[in-house]
C-alpha cells in the first residue's frame, strides 16, 4: 500500500516516519520524501492511528489526489534543486517524472499553494544558496554554478531581491536567518 506523507524534507524525517510506521506494527518496504510503502493494507482505525502519530510530530496524511500531486511536484522541486551537475529545464524535470502537462502542474501547485513552481523553486535555491554560503567555503561563482544558474551575477541578483541583501553581505554578516524547508 502506497501513503503519501506531507512535510517530509529531509533524511531526519524519513528516520522519523520510518520510526513511526514500525512503532505502529507496519512492515515497511520503502519510505522515500512524500511516500511511503507498506507491505499491508491498512483498516480505516490503523490509518487514523498512523495519521494521528505523524500529526504529532509535524507530518501529515494526504489522502486526496490534488494534495498527492502537489507534494510530489514540491519533492521533485527539492530534488531539482539540490541536482548536481547538468539539470534538464525545471518543466521538463517534472512532467518527465510525474508525466502530466506542465500547464496542469503548474495550474494545480498555484492554486493550492498561492505560487507559481518557478517562485516556490527559487526560494528553495535561494535557501540552498544560504546554507553554502553559511557553512562551505565555496565561492558565489561556485555556488551559482552548483545550482543551475546561468552566471553568479544572477544568482546574486535574485539572491538579493529575495534576501535585501548580496550572497557576500550574507556571508560578511555570519547569520544563519534561513527558512526551514517545510515552511516554503
Amino acid at each position: 500500500m502506497k501513503i503519501n506523507i506531507k512535510n517530509m524534507v529531509c533524511p531526519r524525517c524519513i528516520a522519523a516516519v520510518s520510526a513511526i510506521l514500525v512503532s505502529e506494527g507496519l512492515s515497511v518496504k520503502e519510505v522515500n520524501l512524500g511516500d511511503v510503502e507498506i507491505a499491508e493494507e491498512l483498516s480505516a482505525e490503523q490509518l487514523s492511528s498512523l495519521a494521528r502519530a505523524l500529526e504529532e510530530i509535524g507530518f501529515e496524511l494526504l489522502d486526496d489526489p490534488r494534495s498527492q500531486l502537489v507534494e510530489q511536484i514540491r519533492v521533485k522541486v527539492l530534488e531539482w534543486v539540490r541536482m548536481e551537475g547538468d539539470r534538464p529545464k525545471l518543466s521538463d524535470f517534472l512532467c518527465g517524472y510525474l508525466a502530466k502537462d506542465y500547464s496542469t502542474l503548474s495550474k494545480l501547485f498555484s492554486e493550492v499553494k498561492g505560487m507559481t513552481i518557478e517562485r516556490f523553486a527559487i526560494l528553495h535555491r535561494i535557501e540552498y544558496a544560504k546554507e553554502l554560503l553559511c557553512y562551505s567555503q565555496l565561492s558565489t561563482s561556485e555556488i551559482a554554478y552548483m545550482l543551475g544558474y546561468s552566471s553568479p551575477a544572477h544568482l546574486s541578483s535574485q539572491f538579493k531581491q529575495m534576501t535585501g541583501m548580496t550572497p557576500k553581505t550574507f556571508r560578511l554578516q555570519n547569520r544563519h536567518d534561513r527558512i526551514s524547508l517545510d515552511k516554503l
